[in-house]
């Protein structure tokens, strides 16, 4: 168990990471909700957040691609470092459009945010608004993310039905479809299975941990069995700050998952 997250030098990030916390601290309304935290994101990895209910995880997961500031009285400091072009650009740079940091680090929510449309226009409005794709090759574009979100088969003939119509883990793979389909670099998915039955919330996890192979992932899991099937690298937090962090390895040992267990319980 390491409790300190690697120092990211000054001119970029460590090897093998894509996206990195330093320092971060988040408020709301002058309440403290994060306070120095350091975050390493892994490149083709699952990086899982636990932690008790207030720890903070949300709030980091949203302070990746700045969603905490659609609020009113929030207030972020530290950094957030995101690797483009072999190089690490801060995301609150004035230059650094916030439009293209949350095409670049999608976010899927733990209530799945369905627009009122047909379930192929959940996929082409913003294929077609923000990547300027005209209708055929935005139609294309997603077909190929209901594949990957393992979804095609189930929809395939109803694609001009309201997207409302489809079932709870159906209606969150689109909406992990829908994130896919803007090739992000980093998705961040809050707690995805949170009110899925078994088998479909079995079906997400299995979904996420194939996705590695494609992005680097940041999930929150209020669910410790299924965070350690799938961690590459779990965070545990507490009162706003990072509390452990384990690789892989460590959760195989009992002994770790002990730890870690009495660190969010």
């Amino acid at each position: 168990m390491n409790a300190k997250a690697t120092r990211v030098p000054d001119n970029g990030l460590p090897p093998g990471t894509v996206m990195a916390a330093r320092g971060l601290c988040v408020s709301f309304a002058g309440r403290q909700i994060l306070s120095g935290v350091d975050l390493d994101v892994a490149g083709n990895a699952l990086t899982v957040i636990v932690g008790r209910s207030g720890s903070g995880k949300t709030t980091l997961l949203r302070a990746l691609n700045r969603l905490n500031e659609c609020h009113d009285g929030c207030r972020t400091t530290g950094r957030v470092l995101l690797s483009l072009g072999g190089r690490a650009v801060d995301v609150h740079d004035r230059d650094f459009p916030v439009t293209e940091l949350r095409r670049r680090v999608g976010m899927v929510f733990q209530t799945p945010n369905l627009l009122p449309l047909s379930v192929a226009a959940n996929l082409t409005m913003p294929l077609r608004h923000v990547l300027g794709m005209g209708k055929a090759e935005a139609l294309e574009a997603a077909r190929e993310a209901l594949v990957a979100a393992r979804l095609w088969d189930e929809v395939k003939d109803r694609l001009e039905a309201p997207a409302k119509t489809l079932s709870g883990g159906q209606a969150q793979r689109l909406c992990l479809a829908r994130a896919m389909a803007l090739e992000p670099d980093v998705l961040l998915v809050d707690e995805p299975a949170a009110s899925l039955d078994f088998m479909a919330a079995r079906a997400i996890e299995d979904l996420l941990s194939g996705l590695r192979e494609r992005y680097a992932l940041v999930v929150v899991s209020h669910g410790l069995g299924s965070a350690a099937r799938m961690a590459d690298h779990l965070v545990v937090m507490r009162r706003g700050q990072v509390s452990a962090r384990f690789a892989a390895a460590e959760l195989a040992r009992g002994e770790a998952l002990v730890q870690c267990m009495e660190e969010v319980f």
